[in-house]
């Protein structure tokens, strides 16, 4: 019965949507693709049938919109045909990107979880520091990654660091609004027992608002794995760099290797979504440490 309930209520609707998805990817790479193919028809004087048209737009080395099995092709042979040393390795480029990213990450929680702190205790960083948090979020990424870059590597500091600043950037800031919100979140009846226990500022905030805190923390650290990668793959580009997603979607781009650079997306979301996981397994194991109940 539970199998059942699984099948109908998660898994049949993810597999629905992905098929849909496929669907509309595959008439989306024909319409795309077909103009160029009929192109090189008329250059050739080649006459085709409906189905051998179709198949050739399919099977275009360069197509300006890759089909999903030259996609998954591509990630399969990159990914379980290649040694991890190789350049054109998948999991080489991933490793590289994730060691930023996990950088970035780990800075931008700890970053976010003192600035929450701060916020919560001190009425003045309430009113001062929260304004230019938020606002620092509307500057786009692309233009904060090139001066990070710049001024670092004017100082000679190149490599991981400033990729896991980038990531920093974009990472601390949904763990500072989480935390913010989860250190507020006990009830003022819960706060006046703790007064009347003779509790203090410490003890409240250990005892109370941290474990309080800790559903938001690891909701919010979710979003911020997730933006955290997407900061490291944008710190690989104005860097030239030779080595991680980022650079995969470089060269594609320089050497128009469509189905090269749909590759490296796809292999940046398999690892956001195995981020995201892995982050969302500890939040249940430390749930369940403290003593709450699992779904």
């Amino acid at each position: 019965m539970q199998k059942e309930r699984l099948l109908q209520h998660r898994i049949l609707p993810v597999v629905t949507v992905l098929l849909v998805i496929i669907a509309i990817w595959y008439v989306a790479a024909y319409v795309m693709n077909s103009p160029f193919q009929r192109d090189l028809d008329r250059r050739g004087n080649v006459t085709s049938t409906a189905m051998e048209f179709f198949q050739k737009t399919m099977a275009q080395p360069k197509p300006v919109l890759p089909a999903p099995h030259q996609v998954v092709s591509n990630v399969f042979e990159n990914t379980f045909l290649r040694s991890v040393s190789s350049n054109r390795s998948l999991v080489y480029h991933g490793w590289v990107t994730l060691s930023s990213t996990v950088a970035g990450f780990t800075m931008g929680t700890l970053l976010g979880i003192l600035i929450a702190v701060g916020i919560v205790h001190v009425k003045a960083l309430d009113r001062s520091l929260m304004p230019w948090i938020i606002a620092s979020q509307t500057v786009p990424i692309l233009a904060v990654a090139p001066m990070v870059i710049v001024v670092l590597g004017a100082v000679n500091i190149t490599g991981l660091l400033p990729k896991a600043l980038i990531s920093t950037y974009l990472s601390f800031f949904p763990v500072a609004v989480g935390m913010v919100k989860g250190l507020r979140s006990p009830e003022l009846i819960q706060l006046d027992l703790m007064r009347t226990y003779h509790a203090s500022a410490g003890q409240t905030f250990w005892k109370l608002r941290v474990p309080a805190s800790i559903p938001f923390l690891f909701t919010s650290m979710k979003v911020a794995i997730a933006a955290s990668l997407v900061g490291a793959i944008v710190g690989e580009l104005p860097t030239g760099a030779v080595a991680g997603i980022g650079s995969k979607l470089l060269a594609g781009a320089y050497y128009s290797q469509t189905i090269d650079i749909w590759a490296a997306l796809i292999a940046g979301s398999v690892l956001a979504a195995l981020l995201v996981t892995i982050v969302g397994i500890v939040g249940k194991i430390v749930d369940r440490s403290m003593g709450g109940r699992l779904a």
